[in-house]
Formats: structure tokens, C-alpha cells, sequence
């Protein structure tokens, strides 16, 4: 059987297992969208879903990089939101 390598995230450039990050993918017309389910066919890049991990990517534009095509701000403003909500439930839990 053979052994999953971790994700590297573009925003710390950190590995962590796959199911500790969040996809972005770009299909085949080039289009960019969030994938939650980590399934969607397509080019795929990694980011942990920390606030400076993304604000990181953003500057240096990584995930335009790392899918060969252009994402819009809003891909990250979408991050941002999903990350600011992740870490509102993790301190609400302890």
C-alpha cells in the first residue's frame, strides 16, 4: 500500500495531513473555486486554514502560482471568511 505524502500549504509552506487544509482547484476551463470535499477534478493547491497562512498567500500571490492561472481577490476573501469562522468554533469549543 502506498503511503500518503502531506499537503504542502502555499501560505506557511508547512506539510499537514490532507484533511487539516483546505483545496483550492482549478479546472480544466481554468475557473477557480473553493473545494471543501477535496474531490473536485483538477489542479490542486493547498492552504491551512489559519488567517496568516492565507494573508501569506495573498501577498505573494501563491495560489495564482501554483494553479498556472490567475485567482481573483475574492478566492482569498472567501478563505479569509472560511478561516475567521473556523477559528470562532475551534475557541467557542474549548
Amino acid at each position: 500500500m502506498m503511503r500518503r505524502r502531506p499537503r504542502t500549504c502555499v501560505g506557511c509552506r508547512e506539510e499537514s495531513p490532507k484533511r487539516e487544509m483546505l483545496r483550492i482547484a482549478r479546472n480544466a476551463a481554468g475557473e477557480v473555486s473553493v473545494d471543501p470535499s477535496g474531490r473536485l477534478p483538477g489542479r490542486g493547491a493547498y492552504v491551512c486554514l489559519k488567517e496568516e497562512c492565507i494573508l501569506s498567500a495573498r501577498k505573494r500571490d501563491a495560489l495564482s502560482k501554483a494553479l498556472r492561472v490567475k485567482v481573483d481577490a475574492g478566492v482569498y476573501d472567501t478563505l479569509l471568511g472560511m478561516a475567521a469562522e473556523a477559528e470562532g468554533g475551534e475557541e467557542k469549543g474549548q
